[in-house]
């Protein structure tokens, strides 16, 4: 088995990001019996394509916690940045592929809001297809515009009729997506040039041989759409791997096992910018790896109750149950300074 961590360089990690960071981990190192010494690789992967978000220093940070925390990977870290290449390849073998797979989108973001109709739930937003009609009705028009330079972005077409992608989750079970209903055309790179981020993660896994991918709940939809666009790259016989790649890649679809999402006591998901949880404050105030690893295993319902632990006292533990109690509490976690299981280390972090 192969996992991945995948961290944003976007600044330092919180509990959030290391509860998942753990579940990669155990996911990746359980592999194998519990009575086996066997254990998969674990890969890291800085995600860095989106440069305006990237905060300097930040990848050397995430890997210092990380390393902090006792969880490993293998070999070089792998940079999305230094990988624009493989991107344009993967890109090309897409626009190869068959007619119109991939189309020029000239709509601003405010003329999609206008044009789409409001989504509930996750406020995901539905490409209402304004440009694919416009290079199948008039070619010229769109041949005209991309003469004159106008700027654009290429997104990948959903298939008509609509078809549906199902997976199984391990942790949230069986999920089934309408792709032009419930995903549509999406961007796969933006007008400011840069691949966007569904496109590059899906070429990413699959020249690296990652097969079991580990992550929040809040990235169900995204997976469906991940499925589809590696589906449309191995049917275009995309395979380059690039020479320091350690696996070649695999056309097999990858395990899933989305996770709860973490949210701060007003119920809203934890972001970087809540500095008094992230790693660096938490260290700062004495707070142990055991403490933090302990407290994200109680999280995940891998452990009774938040004492701590290291990542490698939690191995026999998930090789023998796996996600079984996680399946059974599905919910998001709130981090409540007030209630009995929370720990006094957290609470003061919390009320800081």
């Amino acid at each position: 088995m192969t996992g991945r961590f995948a961290p944003t360089p976007s600044g330092r990690m919180h509990i959030g990001n290391i509860t998942a960071m753990l579940a990669a981990w155990l996911d990746a190192r359980g592999a194998g019996s519990a009575d086996s010494d066997a254990r998969g690789r674990m890969l890291l992967r800085i995600e860095d394509i989106d440069t305006p978000r990237v905060l300097p220093d930040a990848d050397r940070w995430i890997m210092d916690d990380l390393d902090w925390l006792g969880l490993d990977w293998e070999g070089e870290p792998v940079y999305q940045s230094r990988r624009l290449d493989l991107y344009e390849q993967a890109l090309r073998a897409l626009e190869d592929a068959g007619p119109a797979l991939v189309y020029p989108c000239f709509c601003s973001r405010a003329d999609i809001r206008a044009a789409s109709a409001p989504q509930e739930g996750d406020g995901f937003q539905i490409y209402p297809g304004t440009c694919r009609r416009l290079l199948r009705d008039h070619p010229d028009t769109v041949r005209d515009r991309l003469a004159r330079g106008d700027r654009h972005s290429l997104r990948i077409a959903m298939p008509e009729p609509s078809s549906i992608v199902t997976f199984v989750d391990r942790v949230f079970g069986p999920q089934a997506y309408d792709l032009a209903r419930e995903i549509g055309d999406s961007v796969i790179r933006r007008s400011d040039g840069l691949f966007a981020y569904q496109f590059v993660v899906t070429v990413d896994d699959l020249v690296t041989g990652v097969d079991s991918i580990v992550r929040g709940r809040d990235l169900l939809r995204s997976t469906a759409l991940q499925t589809y666009i590696r589906d449309r790259l191995i049917a275009s016989g995309f395979g380059n791997v690039p020479a320091d790649c350690e696996s070649s890649p695999s056309p097999s679809h990858p395990a899933y096992t989305h996770i709860p999402l973490i949210d701060n006591a007003a119920g809203r998901r934890l972001a970087k910018r809540e500095r008094s949880l992230d790693m660096g404050a938490l260290r700062a105030r004495g707070v142990t790896a055991e403490q933090v690893i302990g407290y994200c295993a109680w999280l995940l319902r891998l452990i009774d109750d938040p004492e701590p632990r290291t990542a490698a006292d939690l191995l026999p533990t998930f090789r023998a149950h796996g996600w079984t109690a996680l399946r059974a509490n599905p919910a998001d976690r709130a981090l409540d300074p007030d209630a009995p299981t929370t720990p006094s280390w957290l609470a003061e972090a919390l009320r800081a």
